[in-house]
């Protein structure tokens, strides 16, 4: 299993027995101190501060007993917010219609940065309308998506 694969099997029980979504994680690994950002959500009214500490400390105790970082690490616990990350094909699905943001893990036509709007999520893949042109990408071939808020 991976690190990825790791943590979140140990953390999302944590999330979802205090009552919470797991939205998703970004892991990032540095010399010096690594980064774990954990984005939590609720149905009803929206993440409060006070949810994100109760969740810090859990998953904090959690991550202490079990040590799968080996180096120092920075925990952050968030809501997605307005621009939320889309980890998983649902949040993709659920975004459908939403101006997204994406950055390829491999350039595609020299670009790896892609802004336009979400169409269609079909087969594991995001249909972006950008500028009238249709360009398809394989959901695994996106290293991070953001929507981008329209006010």
């Amino acid at each position: 299993m991976d690190r990825q694969s790791v943590l979140r099997a140990l953390i999302e029980p944590v999330v979802e027995g205090l009552g919470f979504i797991f939205w998703g994680m970004e892991f990032a690994s540095q010399s010096h101190r690594s980064l774990l950002r954990i984005y939590i959500d609720k149905a009803e009214i929206g993440v409060t501060i006070d949810d994100c500490e109760k969740v810090s400390r859990q998953v904090s105790a959690v991550l202490d007993v079990e040590d799968p970082i080996a180096s120092r690490y920075t925990l952050e616990v968030s809501s997605p917010g307005w621009d939320r990350p889309l980890f998983e094909e649902k949040h993709y699905l659920a975004s459908v219609g939403e101006v997204i943001e994406v950055r390829l893990a491999v350039p595609f036509e020299g670009r790896r940065r892609f802004k336009g709007k979400l169409v269609q999520v079909e087969n594991e893949e995001a249909t972006l309308l950008i500028d009238d042109e249709e360009f398809c990408f394989p959901l695994e071939s996106i290293d991070k998506a953001n929507v981008v808020p329209q006010f």
